[in-house]
């Protein structure tokens, strides 16, 4: 929890306390950056007005190298302020006064929003097979090798399915942040990676969308 108002934080420390977390302050941006590095949080609640960096910078670096659900809780409640904030990576806005029950709603929501599934989990669909945690792949019933990257890249879909996933999104969390704009090299394994695993004719599993990103549509 990051904010520059000493009563805000002791404030946030109780609320979340009582709701079962373990919070870490910080009241600035350095600070946070280093808490979260240091730590590993499950989820970040973030104001916008700090001292050093502004939330939306904030947000931003965070993203750079994590996917925890990320709130932006701030007095700043114009339109352009939450554009801001959710385009630099933050995943909900609340403004001040805020409600306690409600904000831990939205954290709580966020967080079951991005749980990993289990790693034993499998999944059978118009005759692919994917086991997560044997890393293995079939088709038709028979199996296809795929490289580790490209079985990151896979598995990074398929939990997600549905769900739009950003060119940035997939490099980071497949490649790391020396990667996050090299949408050739996404490109490229995708591409790999569909020639295996889809029919020559038939039902896409890897839907485009144009200049965004990509979804597993199975």
């Amino acid at each position: 929890m990051v904010d520059d108002e000493q009563q805000i934080l002791r404030a946030l420390r109780v609320i979340l306390r009582e709701a079962g977390f373990e919070a870490l302050p910080a009241a600035s941006g350095e600070e946070a950056l280093d808490v979260a590095a240091l730590q590993r949080p499950d989820a970040a609640i973030v104001d916008l007005l700090l001292p050093d960096l502004d939330g939306v910078e904030l947000a931003r670096r965070l993203r750079e190298w994590s996917d925890m659900p990320l709130i932006v809780l701030s007095a700043v409640g114009d339109e352009d302020a939450k554009v801001r904030a959710l385009a630099a990576g933050a995943d909900d806005y609340v403004t001040k006064p805020f409600g306690p029950r409600e904000l831990v709603a939205r954290l709580q929501a966020n967080m079951r929003r991005i749980a990993p599934e289990k790693e034993d989990a499998e999944l059978h669909v118009d005759g692919l097979d994917v086991d997560l945690a044997r890393r293995t792949v079939r088709v038709q019933g028979n199996e296809v090798h795929l490289t580790p990257t490209e079985f990151d890249l896979l598995r990074l879909l398929v939990r997600n399915r549905g769900r739009l996933m950003t060119h940035r999104d997939l490099l980071l969390s497949v490649w790391g942040p020396g990667y996050g704009d090299d949408t050739q090299v996404l490109r490229a394994h995708i591409a790999n990676l569909r020639r295996k695993i889809e029919p020559p004719e038939g039902r896409r599993y890897i839907r485009t969308d144009p200049g965004v990103g990509y979804r597993f549509a199975a």
